[in-house]
């Protein structure tokens, strides 16, 4: 299994960003697919996590901004991010999870190199 993470960068308060995992060795329709983000000093924590059927969670912070889905023929999970905040800056972490429903870091087998998210004021 191999995770490849992309489209990190800088970018002002509101404004957007989309990333994208390109997922080898992973079937989705059999995997979670997760986002997690981890900031300086802080744990690691969810954002966003989908399986097959389209079925997706997000974490508390970000409900209403960011939006997770699939590609299955491009084997690609995105994160659209909209309305960024201060708050957002962290690296950027895709995941995969061979059981279903998976929301936690320890449930999620596989990792990719992360992506750094910086949002200035």
């Amino acid at each position: 299994v191999q995770l490849v993470e992309s489209g990190g960068g800088l970018v002002q308060t509101g404004g957007s960003l989309r990333l994208s995992c390109a997922a080898s060795g992973v079937t989705f329709n059999s995997f979670t697919m997760g986002w997690f983000r981890q900031a300086p000093g802080k744990e690691r924590e969810i954002v966003a996590a989908i399986v097959s059927g389209g079925h997706t969670f997000y974490g508390d912070s970000v409900k209403g901004r960011f939006t997770i889905s699939a590609d299955n023929a491009k084997n690609t999970v995105y994160l659209q991010m909209n309305f960024l905040q201060p708050e957002d800056t962290a690296v950027y972490y895709c995941a995969a999870d061979r059981q279903i429903g998976g929301v936690r870091d320890y449930e999620y087998e596989y990792w990719g190199q992360g992506t750094q998210v910086t949002v200035s004021l």
